[in-house]
């Protein structure tokens, strides 16, 4: 990707005011990025083996104030990678001091509206390996995405329920924390998909 394509790239998916910030995190830690389609279990992830450039993505459909927090959020991974390698923990403190120093530059009402700056600031006083791992966080997030405000929540639907996720299909199964255990109907397969997600219903259990 050049570097024309991926400021493209960030002017359709970031804030305005945090796209030069993006950019030169790019230019600075090299890395691929890609756009990917909606996933189950993430919204975002890093990938670095011996020899290859580091691959961070980032879900294609994130509205902007979710999109970069989850961008820094995958180049404090590449950070941290870069400093010590594997020796630490993915989400340990050597991440988590990274990604608030990586936030702090860009945490101001020029890019978040105040009421989703004053949750930004309190979620970031202990980063948690998910942004979904913090639902009060997330549900104030979703007041500004327009396609997320009046959505159905897998956390709102009795377990056994079957719902739609992604364009397939599930049984909602028991709460792990912060995820469902959920199986698929088609393949079977068990998916731990966070609690907070938006779903559409098929089928709700009887309480």
């Amino acid at each position: 990707m050049t570097a024309t394509e991926f400021a493209k790239l960030l002017d359709s998916h970031v804030p305005e005011g945090a796209r030069y910030y993006c950019f030169n995190l790019w230019q600075r830690y090299p890395f691929k990025f890609k756009l990917r389609k909606n996933r189950i279990t993430k919204v975002g992830d890093f990938t670095c083996y011996p020899g290859k450039t580091p691959v961070i993505t980032v879900n294609h459909d994130l509205d902007p104030y979710l999109f970069l927090i989850t961008y820094i959020h995958e180049v404090a991974h590449l950070v941290v990678h870069l400093a010590h390698g594997n020796k630490v923990e993915s989400h340990g403190p050597e991440w988590k001091k990274t990604f608030q120093l990586m936030m702090e530059p860009i945490m101001t009402d020029d890019i978040f509206p105040d009421k989703l700056l004053q949750g930004l600031r309190k979620h970031m006083r202990n980063p948690r390996a998910s942004t979904f791992s913090d639902s009060q966080f997330t549900q104030l997030l979703r007041q500004f995405d327009d396609k997320q405000k009046d959505v159905v929540l897998l956390s709102h639907i009795p377990e056994g329920s079957v719902f739609g996720y992604h364009g397939r299909w599930f049984r909602k199964g028991k709460l792990r924390r912060t995820r469902v255990e959920c199986r698929e109907l088609n393949s079977k397969s068990k998916y731990l998909v966070p609690a907070d997600v938006p779903v559409s219903i098929a089928q709700l259990s009887l309480l």
